[in-house]
């Protein structure tokens, strides 16, 4: 009956632990400009930070998967990181000093810097 007992309170604390678990974790996607292989490996390290379940990022629609916990780490942050090693997300440009040391291969065209001198040279 003891063992039972114990069993039962093991079943239940694992079920409680897998619960909090999967309520914890945040799914959000979001653009990142890059090209190939190169890219996706550099963007996805920079992406894994603490906090951070899953970091994935698809060359060809640009399309970065992020699963996190929220109460460790932001989307923003995560974006801040990956904009830090050179490359572009939706929220933030990447840095141009870490983009310049990047491979030729790994040189994406720019948009939102082209966007956003073009509009500044109107005024």
């Amino acid at each position: 009956m003891k063992q039972l007992k114990s069993m039962m309170l093991l079943l239940i604390a694992s079920l409680a632990f897998t619960a909090t678990k999967a309520q914890g974790s945040k799914t959000d996607t979001f653009k990142v400009w890059g090209n190939c292989g190169m890219c996706k490996k550099t963007i996805e390290k920079a992406a894994k930070t603490e906090g951070v379940e899953k970091a994935e990022w698809n060359s060809e629609t640009k399309v970065f998967i992020l699963v996190y916990n929220p109460a460790v780490i932001s989307n923003e942050k995560v974006q801040k990181a990956i904009a830090a090693v050179g490359y572009d997300t939706e929220k933030f440009t990447g840095d141009d000093k870490a983009y310049e040391k990047l491979p030729g291969c790994c040189h994406y065209d720019r948009k939102k810097k082209d966007e956003t001198s073009q509009t500044k040279h109107h005024h």
